[in-house]
C-alpha cells in the first residue's frame, strides 16, 4: 500500500466551538476506520489540514470535505506520495494556528490559498516535530 499525503486550506463557514467539535469527532471516527491520520490547524478564519493514508481513502475524504458546507474556498495545496506518516499516532490532531503562521489580514488577503506546497509541508513538519503531551491518538 502506498502512503499518500494531502494538504488543503479553507475558510470555515459558521465557525463555532460546537462546529469544530463535530468536525473533529466525525473526522476521528472515520479516519480511524479508514486508516487515515493527520492534523488540522484551525482558528475562526482558517482551516489547514494534512491527511495521510491509503490513496483511495484520502481522496474519498477530501471529496467529502469539498462537499461539506462548513468549508468555503477550499484550495488543494499539496498532494503526493510520502515515505512515512508525519502524524502516525493521531486520527486527527487539533492544533491552533500559531504566531509563526499568517495573521488575520494575511488570511483575508488569501495567504493560505497562495501558499506553496513546500510552505504547507514545512508547517506540518514543524507541528509534527513538536513534543506532545501523552502521545495517545486524539
Amino acid at each position: 500500500m502506498r502512503l499518500m499525503q494531502l494538504i488543503y486550506a479553507s475558510r470555515p463557514f459558521g465557525f463555532s466551538g460546537d462546529t469544530l467539535d463535530d468536525i473533529l469527532m466525525t473526522a476521528r471516527r472515520r479516519n480511524r476506520a479508514d486508516g487515515i491520520t493527520g492534523a488540522l490547524i484551525c482558528r475562526n478564519d482558517l482551516f489547514m489540514q494534512m491527511l495521510e493514508g491509503p490513496r483511495s481513502k484520502v481522496t474519498a475524504t477530501f471529496g467529502r470535505i469539498l462537499r461539506d458546507d462548513r468549508h468555503i474556498e477550499v484550495t488543494l495545496l499539496w498532494c503526493g506520495d510520502a515515505p512515512f506518516r508525519s502524524f502516525p499516532d493521531w486520527d486527527m490532531l487539533e492544533d491552533p494556528a500559531r504566531s509563526w503562521m499568517w495573521n488575520r489580514e494575511e488570511v483575508r488577503a488569501g495567504a493560505p490559498g497562495a501558499a506553496s506546497a513546500e510552505e504547507a509541508r514545512r508547517a506540518f513538519a514543524r507541528i509534527a516535530s513538536e513534543p506532545r503531551e501523552g502521545a495517545a491518538s486524539g
